[in-house]
């Protein structure tokens, strides 16, 4: 051994430098590994060719490895094309051979040697004399070799596999290393994903269906069917027909764009009406709503996208624009199976020639029967009235949001009243731009406020323009008596009889007044005139003098004013606490410029309870219609965290509002 040593250590250095050039640089130009330290080598692949020069390039490895070089290969990424094409043709691994018994000492290397090497092996270039600069080697055709692992004895827990060229066709059973390797199965094709049904969509897509939009926002579904109400009885004890309401404002497309500076955060993808229809079509879908309450629901969207699929939903619709040059209106939709269309009666708050109703909005009122299964037998169900509307933005005019919620109320009013003078179940819902415990929110949920004196900004809540020296304020009366609206928020003709109930008068009767005592008085300011008026009607023998008295008990009211305060009987209280205990955050139904805030509400027929305690959810005692379960609202940190509204998963500005009801199912 000791002479062969020798032998080498004599050979001529140009000699040495080209044997030395020409295994690894061949090596290097047909196989790729990726980078590894010295320790991973120990136990996983090295490279070198079958050569004559074997044992020098192993014995070399060895002599590297031992002195703790930190790395050993280096992938060929940034060479020439031939080093990838060659790369992911063949895999050549170099390993210790343990068998090898003549491995010369690693101590006799000299460090020249071992310093050209690592030199050669950080080269990016090949030497001029191993290959050519405009040389390419061709790329090696057939099939890549992958690793499968095999539990094999100590000896073969190294493996190494050759260029797969002429060595294809030959046993594989005589080497027990090569049973460790097998071809890597052909590469299946991906299952393209389903094509996004609307164009436009650009970079972002819809999320996908395993996690829907409710889930990624966090929103729970909170059940009141089996929690006692103020009385001690539970919200589901006997026979009730249930069903669902949805409110929903889903951001006109014109609005939107109108008022592009609010929805700088967003990417524009998003705000693209296909984009957002295909989100709002799943959330329908998804919690499957029994009565859908739309607000800024764009006409041209409604008629040629929103009613058809709605259509197709089992949806029927009833729509009402806004007055004047407004695009957009307000939307209720039901399920003809569950519910049979009373009437419906749209509302247009604009009233020409009053400075205080000179605004577009409007507002949709309908009266449903719901349709009882047919196994319940003969039972019956109160009708239904559902009012949806949109209200004036402008925080500055109380004045005109107070109107407009009395003309609503007037018409609510009218329809659910009943023959006996009470009222049938009432849903009032929709974007009321008013905060909660503001003044409005407190006669909608009390059934009273005193206005006179209020500024006018102060109705709203939304924000504080206390620190104006001008500010408007509400005088008594609100609004004129032309408006026949009166300030219990009841159209006058529903406080006076009809002509036909008005007590009919005879003749005979009428006579009785003729010589009256008042009819025998002269009247102040009567001109006096000889012959004419200046003499007194003689009362004939028989008749009395004194007036007929009156039947009050008949007499037509008077259109009732109060000084300063309106007032309404529905008896209303909001679904939501608009407070988050678990979070101690108030509730957000939407956040205009990164503010989160709660405009949009449902309000539901329901005598409301004192409470002092704001985490209690049942601030009311259930009456005819009872509040079974409620989609969770967030609070503006969680909207953050998906990036405010609009984001990819909500498609609007607004969340939606959900509620469950339940009503009484009675015997005829």
């Amino acid at each position: 051994m000791i002479a062969s040593c020798l032998c080498y250590l004599l050979l001529p250095a140009a000699r040495l430098f080209r044997a030395l050039s020409d295994a690894f640089f061949t090596c290097r130009k047909n196989v790729l590994l990726a980078k590894s330290s010295s320790s991973q080598v120990e136990g996983d692949f090295a490279m070198a060719p079958r050569g004559p020069d074997q044992e020098e390039c192993e014995g070399l490895l060895q002599q590297w490895r031992e002195e703790g070089s930190s790395q050993v290969l280096s992938t060929v990424s940034d060479g020439p094309l031939v080093d990838k094409g060659l790369a992911e043709s063949s895999l050549a691994l170099l390993m210790d051979n343990p068998g090898e018994q003549d491995a010369v000492p690693e101590d006799k290397w000299s460090s020249r040697q071992l310093s050209d090497l690592r030199a050669a092996e950080n080269l990016e270039e090949p030497f001029p004399e191993v290959l050519g600069e405009e040389e390419l080697l061709p790329e090696v055709e057939g099939p890549m070799w992958a690793a499968v692992p095999v539990q094999t004895g100590p000896q073969y827990t190294d493996c190494a596999v050759l260029p797969m060229g002429a060595l294809a066709t030959e046993q594989w059973d005589e080497d027990p290393a090569m049973v460790a390797w097998s071809i890597a199965p052909e590469r299946v094709p991906q299952e393209e994903a389903a094509v996004w049904p609307f164009e436009g969509l650009g970079q972002l897509q819809p999320p996908p269906v395993e996690i829907p939009y409710h889930e990624i926002l966090w929103r729970e579904w909170e059940d009141f069917s089996t929690q006692p109400d103020v009385q001690g009885l539970e919200a589901g004890d006997g026979p009730q027909f249930q069903f669902t309401l949805m409110s929903y404002n889903i951001l006109a497309q014109d609005l939107m764009q109108q008022s592009s500076e609010l929805y700088l955060h967003c990417h524009p993808d998003i705000l693209n009406w296909n984009y957002r229809f295909a989100n709002l079509m799943q959330e329908f879908q998804h919690w499957d709503p029994d009565i859908l309450c739309l607000q800024e629901v764009q006409e041209d969207h409604y008629w040629e996208q929103l009613e058809p699929s709605l259509r197709m939903m089992g949806f029927t619709c009833f729509y009402k624009r806004r007055t004047g040059c407004k695009t957009d209106g307000c939307a209720v939709c039901y399920k003809p199976t569950r519910f049979r269309l009373l009437c419906a009666s749209p509302v247009e708050y604009f009233r020409p020639g009053l400075e205080l109703l000179n605004r577009d909005n409007v507002g949709l009122v309908l009266l449903l029967q719901p349709l009882v299964p047919e196994g319940l037998g003969q039972v019956s169900v109160a009708p239904l009235c559902v009012a949806n509307t949109h209200v004036l933005y402008n925080p500055r005019r109380g004045d005109v949001k107070l109107a407009q919620m009395a003309i609503l109320l007037a018409e609510v009013d009218k329809v659910a009243r009943l023959s006996d003078g009470s009222h049938c179940p009432i849903v009032l819902c929709g974007d009321l731009n008013s905060v909660p415990d503001s003044p409005l929110y407190n006669f909608i949920r009390d059934g009273e406020l005193q206005y006179h004196g209020m500024p006018a900004w102060k109705v709203s809540g939304q924000e504080d323009f206390s620190h104006q020296l001008y500010q408007r304020k509400l005088q008594a009366p609100l609004w004129p008596s032309s408006l026949g609206i009166t300030d219990c928020c009841q159209y006058v003709t529903s406080c006076h009889p009809t002509s036909s109930e008005r007590r009919k008068y005879s003749r005979d009767f009428l006579l009785r007044f003729r010589f009256c005592s008042i009819a025998c008085q002269r009247p102040v300011g009567l001109v006096l005139l000889e012959g004419v008026t200046d003499t007194k009607p003689e009362r004939p023998a028989g008749w009395a003098e004194s007036v007929i008295e009156e039947d009050t008990s008949e007499s037509e009211p008077d259109v009732p004013r109060t000084v300063g305060t309106i007032q309404h009987c529905l008896h209303l209280t909001s679904v939501y606490t608009h407070f988050l205990p678990q979070h101690g955050r108030p509730e957000v139904t939407t956040m205009p410029l990164g503010l989160g805030t709660t405009v949009d509400y449902i309000f539901f027929s329901a005598e409301s309870c004192e409470s002092g305690n704001r985490t209690d959810r049942r601030l009311y005692q259930d009456g005819t219609l009872k509040l079974l379960g409620r989609l969770s609202l967030l609070s503006e940190e969680i909207l953050w965290a998906a990036n405010g509204l609009p984001n990819p998963f909500c498609s609007s500005d607004h969340l939606c509002l959900l509620a469950s009801f339940g009503m009484e199912v009675t015997a005829p």
